[in-house]
């Protein structure tokens, strides 16, 4: 057990407070052993797996979404950069598709956003008659909705 770290090596070295890592735990995030006088003690590739979840988290992906994706590791050996690469092209097109809504909130915040206040002068030409509603809830243009012509 010398090469195991203790909840505390992992708190000071990811981060993350003690209580956060014990609800990792208890959410299947994280996997420890106990001693013999029952302290927890974490493989060193813990290390990656909680800055993993705090990234997952940063990304706002559900800690369900975690869950799923750290499923995927082996949890036999200590994952592999290979493995690490795996996980990650599975969330690239949401990624892809929040730095795409950043992209157009950050070019579009000022203008009509398609959300169908109609507070705007501009909504009347934009969004006339609250045509974006059809999209559904929210800002539909921000989302990706092509905003509609009045003629169409």
């Amino acid at each position: 057990m010398d090469e195991l770290l203790t909840i505390g090596e992992v708190a000071e070295r990811t981060g993350v407070s003690t209580a956060t890592l014990r609800f990792y735990e208890a959410e299947s995030l994280l996997r420890s052993v106990r001693t013999a006088g029952n302290q927890r003690r974490y493989d060193r590739e813990v290390l990656r797996r909680v800055s993993f979840v705090r990234i997952a988290q940063q990304v706002g992906l559900t800690l369900d979404e975690i869950r799923a994706h750290l499923a995927s590791l082996p949890q036999e050996r200590t994952p592999t950069k290979a493995d690490w690469a795996r996980l990650s092209r599975s969330w690239r097109p949401r990624l892809d598709e929040q730095i795409a809504v950043m992209q157009r909130l950050r070019d579009q915040l000022d203008e009509c956003i398609g959300c169908g206040c109609l507070s705007l002068r501009a909504c009347a030409l934009y969004n006339p008659g609250d045509t974006a509603a059809r999209f559904g809830a929210g800002a539909r243009y921000l989302l990706g909705d092509p905003p509609t012509r009045p003629d169409r």
